[in-house]
């Protein structure tokens, strides 16, 4: 299978001492794992490949014969200001490093002493640079509001506006091999927002999920990296690891909070080197995965008591993805209803019914804990128990009113009064109350007088009441 291209821009090597530029290449490659590697020896040539190549990150020797490498700096920074360039040079002099700082480089290394510090530094380098394209190609395509692949994007049923930005983003970030960390409430489409991730970077290799909640250390382990025969009792055979079976594609954790602190441990390992040891085994592969991870916990509150690592939490959100409740997207909440309905019908072999049209202003009062996932199956159970052309709204009052029954905790100072007005009487706030009720329900008094917790025709009454004394 053939190996990913990383990073998706080249990296141009140049220096005229030939030796030096293939001992570069293989230090980058094995310690940082790039191989989209150019090499020039000779500075003249360095424009024609900026000119012909997409490089992203030029690596550069001060002292060489025909163009000296400030003269070439100045040139890259006028003609090419997008790429970053950073000076390897054999002078430990702060003179050079200011000047060629000031010239524009984004760098400045020694050659023979700083080798590890080099490859952070390229690897830094890379990094910034990714985000600095994925953040304008996410800002063309917000102005643009097209997609790539909305062929990826339709099993998401949606016209909400911070639904079709994730869409965006997932697209801005499809080329980068960095983690994706996806946040949201259960049942807002995690796993399939993990699937367009994947789908979108046109990856080789396969996806591959796994849902770490309730893996101990050990079984976390095996599962990830895999072992080698004989590494414990009862390991007959060498087995692989979830990371080998999604190389060159993408390896999806869903439940990353659930992750106990000795599992964080290794994790993190794999993500800042990269390569990882099976079970039995002292030789270290390297990982060709994309890592996606998911969770439905609040990681910032884990972050705070100490069960989850802050220096994991910052590698895994490199890009991050939080997907809105269905309560905060209501007007998906009809196109939803009638895809379901549409689904239901055709699985179960029935004729597809028609709903009443309160039934959309019932449902948009909903809080839906289990988002999309419960709707879902609130649609499925009436469908499957209907018998006539409309569609009962028994099973959805069920849950509703028992929603609805549920005693409000209210926030501190969730109603302010100004200390400088006066007081509205009760009976001016039982006509606030009456007209938000009317409002959210879209003036359906039944579904109004379930909101207040009265009988219809004591709202009924009241509304009169209100209309003859505003006559």
């Amino acid at each position: 299978m053939t190996e990913p291209i990383y990073p998706e821009f080249s990296i141009l090597l140049i220096d005229d001492e030939m030796s030096y530029l293939r001992s570069l290449r293989l230090l980058l490659e094995r310690k940082g794992g790039f191989n989209n590697l150019l090499t020039c020896e000779d500075s003249r040539q360095a424009m024609d490949l900026l000119a012909s190549h997409h490089v992203g990150v030029v690596l550069l020797d001060l002292t060489m014969p025909h163009i000296s490498g400030l003269t070439l700096l100045k040139m890259i920074s006028e003609e090419y200001p997008e790429v970053a360039v950073i000076i390897i040079s054999g002078l430990n002099n702060a003179e050079s490093a200011v000047s060629a700082l000031k010239s524009g480089a984004f760098d400045y290394f020694v050659k023979t002493t700083e080798e590890d510090r080099l490859v952070e530094g390229v690897k830094r380098t890379v990094l910034i640079q990714q985000m600095r394209r994925q953040n304008s190609s996410l800002q063309q395509r917000i102005q643009s509001d097209r997609l790539d692949y909305p062929e990826i994007f339709e099993k998401f049923v949606s016209k909400n506006k911070k639904v079709n930005a994730v869409f965006h983003y997932v697209e801005s970030i499809a080329a980068s091999i960095q983690p994706i960390l996806i946040t949201g409430e259960s049942g807002t489409g995690k796993e399939l927002i993990a699937k367009a991730c994947h789908e979108t970077s046109r990856r080789q290799g396969p996806l591959v999920t796994v849902n770490v909640a309730g893996l101990d250390d050990d079984m976390f382990a095996d599962t990830l990296f895999g072992h080698q025969q004989g590494a414990f009792t009862g390991a007959a055979k060498e087995r692989k690891g979830l990371i080998d079976q999604a190389a060159n594609g993408t390896l999806f954790l869903d439940e990353i909070g659930d992750l106990s602190k000795q599992s964080q441990v290794k994790l993190l390992r794999l993500l800042q080197e990269g390569e990882f040891y099976p079970l039995g085994g002292d030789i270290p592969k390297r990982s060709r995965a994309r890592i996606i991870a998911a969770t439905h916990q609040n990681l910032e509150d884990r972050l705070h008591d100490g069960s989850f690592r802050k220096d994991l939490y910052y590698r895994l959100c490199t890009h991050r993805i939080k997907l809105p409740p269905l309560r905060s997207r209501k007007e998906d909440i009809s196109l939803l209803l009638d895809h379901f309905i549409v689904n239901a019908a055709k699985e179960l072999g029935k004729p597809v019914p028609n709903y009443p049209p309160e039934l959309p202003v019932l449902l948009s009062n909903y809080s839906f804990p289990g988002n999309v996932r419960e709707l879902k199956a609130l649609v499925y159970d009436a469908v499957s128990r209907h018998r006539s052309r409309l569609l009962s709204m028994e099973v959805f009052r069920v849950v509703i009113d028992a929603d609805l029954q549920k005693p409000i905790e209210l926030p501190e100072n969730a109603v302010n009064f100004h200390p400088d007005l006066t007081l509205p009487s009760l009976t001016e706030m039982d006509d606030y109350l009456i007209d938000e009720a009317m409002k959210r329900a879209s003036h359906n008094q039944s579904l109004a007088a379930r909101m207040l917790g009265i009988s219809q025709p004591a709202l009924s009454k009241r509304l009169k009441k209100k209309h003859e004394s505003s006559v």
